[in-house]
């Protein structure tokens, strides 16, 4: 049997460069990077300016008289742009900032100690801004009392899996519970990227390990799929990711799908550009327009493979996919009765395997806002004890010398209304009641 769960604390980690990997920028500055994820932060003085130049295009933001302007300038031409609603600062800011994440660029003023986007640009019909060539020459302006340029870290936390070995098993650094999450970006999915932290089960402090990306089998460039689960096989990781990295609101030829990387580097560790290969997860006897949300185990039998399929954008639900190799699976049950439902996740709890998910809000009436326990049929037999905060929390648990711990996370949004949904969320650490 699970216990009840009660919040034991709210975490937060946003910062825009990742932290300790920031270098002072001289004018012109190369900062080379691996994938389109990078963020220039300044300490104005009578100026507050920054720019990035990638391939031939030069990405400049300023502040003038309380108004943000991008201006973007290739071969002769050059346009300016600025927010008429959300681009005028509220306070004189302590710092400014501009990032690069997947195709968008985001000016950001930090005001009273947040983070504010106040203007934005979408790069796709402009730039190839996954190229590797032009990645390895990205070169940085900065302009006022100090300036630093990284790899960007992230402005919330969410999609939260435990690293694992091939048994279900949680891996750790000595006591720290290691995880993998989706750290969000100033927009929406394609903004957003992998990321691998430690939580101290202890002192509940977090610890940012490593940022991982993904070159696709059908695909040219670097992206920054998320929604991964990482599993120690033998000598090897796995690294199962769903391909949101590229999903856009709006386009009719949207989709998502799931890759698998297999690698021996220390993915725990750094920064990581891995190649994936398509993991084929069958969707018999049902419509879908996309899968998402992988998790794998090994019974000693057979891989189990828990996903979510989507009907339709978005209407999606649970499934379960189970073979002796991940690419000769089949499926073993679905709860297509449900409309809002994902995080799929195997757990074995006592001498029987379970399947832990979560049904959103917009569920149907008694499929919304809990946590719904499967067997592998896929039949509801059970429902987990324990907080449901906004958006869609995953149903991450891990059993620690204390008592169990849920990991999870919510929708509280970050940077204001410019950029939109996905800027969410806190980690929302639970304990199992009684444990506090």
């Amino acid at each position: 049997m699970l216990p009840r769960f009660e919040i034991a604390r709210t975490l937060r980690p946003i910062s825009l460069i990742r932290p300790g990997s920031g270098i002072e920028v001289p004018d012109g500055g190369i900062v080379p990077a691996v994938a389109p994820y990078v963020a220039v932060v300044v300490e104005p003085d009578h100026r507050a300016a920054a720019a990035l130049h990638l391939g031939d295009l030069r990405l400049a933001m300023k502040l003038a008289d309380g108004q943000v302007t991008l201006r973007l300038t290739q071969g002769h031409g050059t346009r300016e742009l600025r927010s008429r609603r959300h681009g005028r600062v509220e306070v004189a800011p302590s710092r400014v900032a501009l990032t690069l994440t997947g195709t968008h660029v985001t000016a950001l003023t930090e005001e009273a100690g947040r983070w504010v986007a106040r203007a934005r640009v979408d790069l796709t019909d402009r730039l190839d801004t996954r190229d590797p060539v032009s990645l390895a020459q990205l070169r940085v302006e900065a302009y006022g009392a100090h300036a630093l340029a990284g790899p960007f870290g992230q402005l919330g936390l969410r999609d939260i899996r435990l690293v694992t070995a091939r048994d279900g098993t949680p891996q750790r650094d000595g006591s720290a519970v290691l995880f993998s999450a989706t750290s969000a970006g100033p927009g929406f999915f394609d903004t957003a990227h992998t990321s691998v932290w430690a939580l101290d089960p202890d002192s509940l402090a977090l610890e940012h390990r490593s940022d991982l990306f993904f070159r696709r089998p059908d695909k040219r460039g670097v992206y920054g799929d998320h929604a991964t689960h990482i599993v120690r096989d033998g000598a090897e990781w796995l690294v199962a990711t769903s391909t949101w990295g590229d999903f856009r609101q709006g386009d009719p030829q949207r989709s998502v799908g799931v890759t698998v990387a297999r690698t021996t580097a220390d993915v725990l560790s750094g920064t990581h550009v891995l190649d994936t290969a398509e993991l084929p997860l069958p969707t018999d006897g049902f419509t879908s327009v996309g899968v998402w949300d992988p998790h794998l185990v090994h019974t000693g039998e057979e891989w189990l493979v828990g996903f979510a399929s989507a009907r339709k954008f978005f209407k999606f639900h649970p499934a379960l996919a189970s073979g002796p190799a991940l690419d000769h699976l089949s499926l073993r049950g679905a709860a297509v009765d449900r409309r809002a439902t994902e995080g799929t996740t195997i757990l074995r709890v006592g001498d029987e395997w379970r399947v832990l998910a979560s049904d959103g809000r917009d569920g149907r009436r008694g499929q919304s806002a809990r946590y719904p326990i499967f067997d592998l049929a896929m039949t509801e037999v059970g429902e987990l004890a324990a907080a449901y905060p906004t958006n869609l929390p995953w149903p991450t648990l891990v059993e620690t010398d204390a008592g169990w711990l849920m990991i999870t996370f919510n929708g509280r949004p970050a940077t204001g209304p410019l950029v939109g949904y996905g800027t969410h969320g806190d980690v929302v650490v639970q304990r199992e009641a009684g444990t506090a």
